[in-house]
């Protein structure tokens, strides 16, 4: 199945570990025809490359002059960490004004609320991932419980590879994301889901989008992956919100425009 890409929100550049600088990523979205490209570099709790508050203001200056040169909505975005049980995550309301879409998902390597968090999230997850286990229901429960009260707490757009290096019950949280208006990203990048499992989080109603990951300007638009995925899963195309000429409703700006 193939798919005519609206909008690419989810690509990295060198303000967390992508090798494209802003710029080089907006002409590869203006080369495809795409109508936007968010920036979503990883979030400032990513120890080893998230994005630094010292560099958002340049981020910013290089987000409004890419858009200026290419004509393209370039987005100023942050795909945040998951923190905590209690759903923090690294983007905060002090920082809510310099950013323009919110993205979020589970990450190593993260500078987590508490021990328990980070044994649960990056330690336990990554081991069982690695033996190639289903997580144990205990494992699961606290991960579901996890993304739930964060898109509950936070004004969250995009939850980003739902199931990677983590184990949840996926339909769980994408009946809250379906209820909060938060999407569910199909990732071009790496396989997230099985298709059992993708099967059951459409079968909730939530909206998706799909997203490239790039982290190099070759890969700014790449949606291989996910046209693959579609041709085992019948996901309906009226439901994906960046495509064939689509936009969705984020409610991140929506939020923002209340506060």
């Amino acid at each position: 199945m193939k798919i005519n890409l609206t909008a690419d929100y989810h690509t990295h550049t060198i303000y967390s570990h992508g090798k494209g600088t802003v710029l080089e990523n907006a002409m590869k979205a203006k080369e495809l025809g795409l109508k936007q490209i968010g920036i979503s570099d990883h979030g400032f709790a990513q120890l080893a490359f998230g994005l630094r508050h010292k560099k958002l203001p340049q981020l910013i200056a290089d987000c409004k002059e890419a858009s200026k040169k290419t004509g393209l909505d370039v987005l100023v975005g942050i795909e945040s960490n998951l923190c905590g049980e209690d759903g923090t995550t690294d983007l905060t309301e002090v920082d809510y004004p310099y950013f323009d879409i919110y993205l979020m998902g589970i990450h190593m390597f993260v500078n987590f609320d508490k021990f328990k968090d980070m044994r649960k999230i990056m330690f336990s997850s990554y081991l069982q991932t690695l033996m190639k286990r289903e997580g144990s229901k205990k494992l699961k429960d606290y991960t579901t419980k996890a993304l739930i009260n964060s898109i509950q707490k936070n004004p969250i757009d995009v939850i980003t590879h739902l199931n990677f290096i983590s184990f949840c019950y996926v339909e769980e949280v994408a009946k809250v994301a379906r209820d909060y208006g938060t999407y569910i990203e199909l990732n071009a990048k790496k396989v997230h889901m099985t298709d059992e499992e993708l099967y059951k989080v459409c079968q909730t109603g939530v909206r998706f989008v799909v997203d490239s990951d790039a982290h190099s300007i070759d890969r700014v638009g790449e949606v291989a992956l996910v046209e693959t995925m579609l041709d085992r899963v019948n996901i309906p195309l009226d439901r994906i919100d960046n495509i064939d000429g689509r936009l969705p409703n984020f409610r991140f700006k929506a939020y923002k425009e209340r506060m």
